[in-house]
């Protein structure tokens, strides 16, 4: 069997002796670490995030997560950080295109937007 022209045996390995997964594509530039190794050192890996790096969590040899540092500019508080932290929000990657401004506002009715404030202040 071959898999982009390498060889690969019966378990879908290289034949060839290459370890694909770590040289070799998109995750090639971060860290990786299995499972096993991110449970026993997480105060470790997570104090490496803090610093600005990125870690993949491999499976066996199966990218299946990233842990990435939350970048922290000028505009952010720390209510929006707090909000990120406890899974509310998602802080936003990029900024809007100036063409987002520029479409047409949502119709909502006064009574709609009455009843959710209502609902909200109820806590319901």
């Amino acid at each position: 069997m071959s898999c982009f022209g390498i060889p690969v045996d019966a378990s879908g390995s290289p034949a060839i002796g290459i370890d694909l997964h770590r040289r070799h594509g998109y995750y090639s530039h971060m860290k990786s670490v299995n499972i096993a190794d991110l449970k026993n050192r997480l105060s470790q890996y997570l104090s490496e995030v803090k610093a600005g790096k990125e870690i993949v969590i491999r499976d066996r040899k199966l990218p299946i997560a990233r842990i990435v540092p939350i970048h922290r500019n000028a505009k952010q508080d720390d209510e929006l950080l707090a909000l990120a932290a406890e899974g509310k929000i998602r802080l936003a990657e990029t900024t809007l295109d100036e063409s987002f401004w520029k479409l047409p506002a949502p119709r909502v009715s006064a009574k709609s937007l009455k009843r959710a404030v209502d609902l909200e202040r109820d806590g319901r």
